[in-house]
């Protein structure tokens, strides 16, 4: 027996129990229904992801190999269509996920409209969207079994009881478009009651995974923008406990937290950390602090000074009351981070970087991985970065050091065109190519993801349609740079009726009404040009 067989049994002996008044109800329509719904809420879809995760995660640690993907995702039907396009060319969504990055929320989710990546946008727009997400997934779980519950009634009508067997174990082991989200909790959006509170939010919409970093929430940057401000490791501590509270209360015993630090790019902090003890936690965030050693006589009103092996300390402060770290700080403030990060509760880290440099990344993972062995991240392959123009480089490097003539380059200028065809362009793509791989055995990638990849596509494909249809091609740009592809590629869109559950409504007419349903899909449907 298999879930959707028992199902089928289970409602025929609930049929029988209601006696006549449920003469109209088919046992196996609903069981259909029953597989089309198979997550009724977020919690469960957040238990089913987190064991995904927690499967994955320990999988990697045994095989680098073996890491995971994710495309930021900023609207229900990119993130299905993402889905729908994995299964349809990879066969499976195994180790792949969705992100949900709190700087597209910010640009194309909020009712101020667009904003910059600083929190400011509704707190409630996250866990709209998680929920908007899946919403869309079980829809396309929705659609795709019923198209094979229309397979396997033609197949039963014609008697072909080979095909319908092979539907039928098709649907038996059907594998859903459900996978985990990596959701952007950016700072938590005030203390750490508000992050608990918008945690269990995002938790109850289905998240398994929160991503949380440690700038001040009221200063919050965009993580490759300048001005970014942290704060002493208590403080973000408390924001890790909060969303550890809010997995715990929900019942996600397993859930996954990825702790992000900013300190490599961040160069100042809104406080001094609190300290008991020469060594403890708080001095050592102070520690970092540019400072100058100072005389009770040159104090002047107001200073703050920090006393440490007997001498006074006067912190750098600025205009704006913020503190500033020493310049070359930033991979030893990122180390401690991610180190403490790990011992009080996160899963997984996230190192926010400058560039795409495995080498930069593995020297930190190193340094981690001598007190946390098993220590791994998410890393943000961020459209911020010129890939062209960064791997050009370390490729101009790398021939450089092997006593190749690099001569015939500009480093500065090695975007230019003139060199796209020439050994050192074809390297960099080739360490582009496989940089994801490099990354997951050198440096302790576990998961790749890129943050806003497809707020770009959509520009992108918009101005190729616009460029087009608004001059000289006219309707051809659309012709043939869409829907001619959409039916060669075996895009689903292309009845786009289909795919917004036409006739999954129909289908439903005909369970509720019999034969006196009114259904869409008939001879006359313009989507019949498409089959």
């Amino acid at each position: 027996m298999t879930a959707y067989t028992d199902d089928i049994e289970a409602i025929r002996a609930l049929k029988e129990q209601h006696g006549s008044s449920w003469d109209a109800i088919d046992p196996e329509s609903a069981a259909r229904m029953r597989a089309q719904n198979r997550f009724r809420t977020g919690l469960e879809i957040a238990q089913y992801t987190a064991d995904i995760m927690r499967r994955d995660m320990a999988e990697y640690d045994a095989d680098s190999s073996v890491y995971t993907q994710s495309l930021g995702v900023w609207h229900g039907f990119i993130g299905q269509q993402k889905l729908i396009s994995i299964k349809k060319h990879l066969k499976s969504t195994n180790k792949r996920y969705l992100y949900l990055s709190g700087w597209m929320v910010a640009a194309l989710r909020s009712e101020f409209g667009p904003l910059p990546d600083q929190s400011m946008h509704e707190k409630t727009s996250v866990p709209a969207l998680i929920e908007e997400l899946y919403t869309f997934l079980r829809q396309a779980d929705a659609r795709e079994l019923d198209l094979l519950f229309t397979q396997l009634d033609g197949a039963r009508a014609a008697g072909d009881d080979t095909a319908a067997e092979f539907i039928q174990s098709q649907i038996d082991n059907y594998e859903t478009h459900v996978v985990p989200i990596i959701a952007d909790i950016d700072a938590g959006f005030g203390n750490p009651e508000a992050t608990y509170l918008l945690a269990k939010k995002m938790i109850e919409a289905g998240a398994c995974a929160i991503q949380i970093e440690n700038q001040v929430s009221d200063e919050k940057q965009c993580g490759h923008q300048d001005g970014k401000v942290t704060v002493p490791h208590e403080d973000f501590i408390a924001k890790l406990n909060a969303v550890r509270y809010a997995f715990l209360e929900l019942g996600i015993e397993n859930g996954i937290i990825v702790a992000r630090t900013d300190s490599l790019g961040a160069g100042l902090t809104q406080k001094l950390a609190v300290t008991h003890e020469p060594g403890d936690l708080g001095d050592q965030y102070n520690s970092f602090l540019d400072v100058e050693e100072i005389s009770g006589a040159d104090l002047g009103n107001g200073d703050v000074v920090i006393k440490r092996d007997g001498r006074l300390l006067r912190p750098k402060r600025l205009a704006s009351n913020l503190y500033q770290f020493r310049s070359g700080t930033g991979e030893e403030r990122v180390v401690l981070d991610c180190i403490t990060s790990l011992r009080n509760g996160a899963d997984l880290l996230w190192i926010e970087t400058e560039k795409p440099h495995v080498e930069q990344i593995a020297g930190m993972v190193d340094a981690i991985r001598r007190e946390i062995p098993n220590a791994k991240l998410v890393y943000n392959n961020s459209p911020s970065f010129n890939w062209t123009l960064s791997f050009r480089q370390q490729a101009y490097d790398l021939l450089a050091e092997q006593g190749e003539d690099v001569s015939a380059y500009d480093r500065g200028d090695l975007m230019n065109v003139q060199y796209d065809d020439t050994e050192l362009a074809r390297l960099a793509d080739e360490k582009i190519r496989t940089f994801q791989r490099e990354g997951s055995a050198r440096a302790g990638i576990f998961h790749h993801l890129i943050t806003l990849p497809t707020y770009h596509t959509a520009a992108l494909s918009t101005d190729d349609l616009a460029k087009g249809y608004f001059g000289d091609e006219g309707m051809l740009a659309y012709v043939k740079g869409v829907q001619r592809r959409e039916i060669r590629e075996g895009i689903a869109t292309v009845k786009h009726q289909n795919m917004a559950g036409s006739d999954l409504g129909d289908n439903h007419k005909e369970y509720f009404a019999g034969e006196a349903a009114l259904k869409a899909g008939g001879q006359h449907n313009t989507m019949n040009q498409f089959n």
